[in-house]
């Protein structure tokens, strides 16, 4: 825990523009995958899943929804913010901006792991477009890690 709380306290240095623009055209993936959904629940269709063939239940079960909201057009709002984050800090350069952004996937990683155990577990079916998402922030979580964990070895070399 002591590692963690270093990790996020210290100030983000060295920062690779590369990963950066890495982790918004991953963003962007997510958005897009996310913002599909959204538009097929709105419009009543279940999305077509032949690998893994369990999205309709998926899809249509009680955690599909948060107090009537769609899980996916929360994702919407995870990945748009990351991606605005990315790009104001492509931008601006401000530090501070990538820092509050990179620490979006630390939760997001948990809520992908709460659904996922979801599919496995309760519902016992597999949406492939939110197991996309899975992996879009897992991604999205390790570029961040990658991030902060070099920006921390920049400090102890110091």
């Amino acid at each position: 825990m002591t590692h963690l709380k270093k990790l996020l306290t210290r100030p983000l240095v060295n920062i690779s523009i590369g990963l950066a623009v890495v982790a918004l055209i991953v963003a962007v993936l997510g958005f897009a995958d996310a913002t599909y959904l959204t538009i097929e629940h709105y419009r009543g269709i279940v999305p077509p899943c032949s690998i893994t063939g369990g999205c309709e239940e998926v899809l249509t079960s009680e955690f599909s929804t948060i107090v009537g909201i769609p899980t996916s057009l929360l994702g919407i709002i995870y990945y748009l913010l990351i991606c605005v984050g990315v790009f104001l800090y492509l931008d601006t350069k401000k530090a501070v901006i990538l820092k509050i952004t990179l620490m979006l996937p630390w939760f997001g990683l948990g809520f992908s792991l709460w659904f996922t155990y979801l599919q496995i577990f309760v519902i016992r079916s597999y949406c492939a477009y939110c197991l996309v998402s899975a992996v879009i922030t897992a991604t999205l979580f390790f570029i961040s890690f990658i991030m902060f964990k070099r920006s921390h070895s920049f400090h102890e070399n110091i």
